[in-house]
């Protein structure tokens, strides 16, 4: 069965430049920086239904080339030589013979006018963070409206709220 959600596609560190929370993380050790947006990018994938795909330019981890996934999320590093407003296009070019919305989440918009050019939708790095922001709320909501329904001697009462949270991500994944 091939799959026919819709594709946010996102230029992993252009999110990490322009997310506030990331940024800061970035100073401190860009691997917390990355493992945090893609943390956060799984929950908004397992809640939104749309399949995400984080690209990162490999020039600053070593290993070009490769591709794996992580919560659900598709990672790649680009390859040598290519950036990741290139690997972008290509993505774009092969999933959009599947007939699917293709949305990409960049601040490169002058580099990405090909994609846009056929059909792509762009994200913001603010308009993402937004979308993120607003579905760990209703999460978040859902938690606390269960919480306050289940009993204080019930399994659920007795889980930690990050707990719950990753339970409820798999639940919609």
């Amino acid at each position: 069965m091939r799959d026919t959600r819709d594709v946010l596609l996102v230029d992993g560190y252009n999110m990490i430049g322009g997310w506030p929370e990331l940024a800061a993380l970035s100073r401190v050790g860009m691997q917390e920086a990355r493992d945090r947006l893609l943390e956060r990018l799984a929950n908004h994938q397992a809640f939104s239904g749309r399949k995400v795909i984080v690209v990162f330019d490999a020039y600053r981890v070593p290993g070009l080339g490769k591709s794996f996934s992580q919560s659900q999320v598709e990672v790649y590093f680009t390859k040598e030589k290519e950036t990741a407003d290139e690997c972008i296009e290509r993505l774009v070019r092969e999933l959009t013979r599947r007939r699917r919305q293709i949305y990409v989440a960049t601040s490169d918009t002058v580099e990405q006018h090909v994609i846009f050019g056929q059909g792509a939708l762009r994200v913001s790095a603010r308009e993402l963070l937004n979308q993120v922001e607003e579905n760990e709320r209703e999460i978040q909501s859902k938690i606390a409206e269960r919480s306050s329904k289940t009993s204080r001697n019930s399994i659920d009462a007795k889980l930690s709220p990050e707990v719950r949270m990753m339970f409820e991500r798999w639940r919609r994944e």
